[in-house]
Order: structure tokens, then sequence, then C-alpha cells
């Protein structure tokens, strides 16, 4: 099957999800992502607070994303080996995601661990390099009264590390993170190598607030949805 016959599929069949059809509990959808994507590791606690700023200056909070499902990861721009890769992962996802009704439930948040070489121009054009969609997508940086290491902080308080050299390259792991539409963080993916299928499915759940199991479940929907790719 073409990509575009595969996404106007899964469109179609998240879609119902979006609008009410019948789901698995997440706590069962965990169990079963668990067991088929070892990439997959399920969380749930408070994601750590921050305030950052757009290109455009504009200060965002998690406060200001409440009510959407929020796919984070950083980067760094220079970076010439993981981060160009990490954000086309990210882009294939979104271009998933925005194909279906959730496109206005998700955001798409890039945070860069450089904020001295990412100015406001290397941010502006780093999304459409990557194939990012402005619609919903963000890229954040510190504020002019943060230290320079804030959003490297902010890192480790989601469990990874850009340990900074001399000569400005960052060493670090390749972390995806969703957060739920209160807040919480709910999900990491690792590396690049998980399926994006899997994470459009996590985080369709999330869309659909499941979270106790419903008395009647749509058997077979998730391996239909995978199926298409």
């Amino acid at each position: 099957m073409h990509l575009l016959g595969s996404l106007i599929a899964v469109a179609t069949l998240i879609g119902g999800l979006v609008h009410g059809a019948q789901a698995h509990s997440l706590e069962e959808l965990d169990a079963m992502l668990q067991g088929d994507e070892k990439y997959f590791q399920p969380i749930d606690r408070p994601a750590p607070n921050f305030t950052l700023r757009t290109a455009e200056g504009r200060l965002v909070r998690p406060a200001d994303l409440r009510g959407k499902v929020v796919v984070l990861h950083f980067i760094y721009t220079s970076c010439t080996d993981v981060c160009p890769l990490h954000a086309e992962k990210i882009a294939e996802i979104q271009n998933m995601v925005n194909g279906t009704p959730m496109k206005d439930q998700v955001t798409f948040v890039s945070i860069t661990t450089d904020p001295t070489r990412d100015t406001p121009d290397v941010m502006r054009k780093y999304g459409s390099t990557h194939g990012l969609d402005l619609a919903n997508w963000v890229f954040l940086t510190t504020t002019q009264d943060q230290p320079e290491d804030a959003t490297r902080t902010l890192a480790e308080a989601l469990g990874h590390k850009f340990t900074k050299t001399d000569d400005g390259i960052q060493a670090h792991g390749i972390v995806t993170h969703v957060i739920d539409k209160e807040g919480r963080w709910r999900a990491n993916f690792h590396g690049l190598d998980f399926a994006p299928i899997n994470l459009v499915t996590f985080v369709n759940a999330l869309t659909n607030n499941v979270e106790r199991p419903h008395h009647e479940q749509q058997e077979g929907w998730l391996a239909k949805l995978k199926n298409l790719f």
C-alpha cells in the first residue's frame, strides 16, 4: 500500500476512535505496547514545570499546553547526527497525527539544549528544514534571565542528559516524551527505532481520555491500525 493510501486509511480508523469508538483501557494498551514495542516505557507522574520562550519571545509554560497531548523532545541544531534524524522522526509522526481529527488535540514541542547557538532565526528555519508543521509545533529555548544550561537541567528532570563538551558538542541519548492533557508524563519512546504507529496509537488513547476499561471493546482495532503500515 502506498504511503498516501496508508495515511488515508489510518486517518479513517483513528478518526473513528477519536469520535467515540470503543477502545482498550490505557492499562491494556500499555501492556500491549510493552509486549510489542521494546522501546516503549510507560510512566505516570507529573511532568516537570518550566517557563521557556518561542523564537518570537512568547513565554510557554506547561499550563499553556493543558488540554493538548504533548509530544516533546530535546535537540540542538548544530548536532549533525542524531538530532536531525530525531526531528524528522517527529515530523513523520506529526504528519500521521495531522491527517486525523487528532491534529487540534496534539502539540509537538522541540526544546533546544544549546540556547546560545540556537538563536531565534536558527529556530525559525529548523522546522521547515526538517518537515515540521508550524500549525501544531513549537520550538522552545531559555528566557533571557535563565542560565544557559536551564534546558539541559529540564532534560535531566525528564530522565536523560545532554553533556556539553568544550567544543560545543553534546553527548546525549534520544528520548521522545509523551505528556497527557492534564500535564502528566505518561510515556517515553526511546531511540529512533520505535514504530511511529505505536506512538500515534498511544497518543490517540490519550486524546480519547482512555483510562478505565470499557465493558465492550472493539476487538482487533490495534492490529488493524498497525497492519496499515
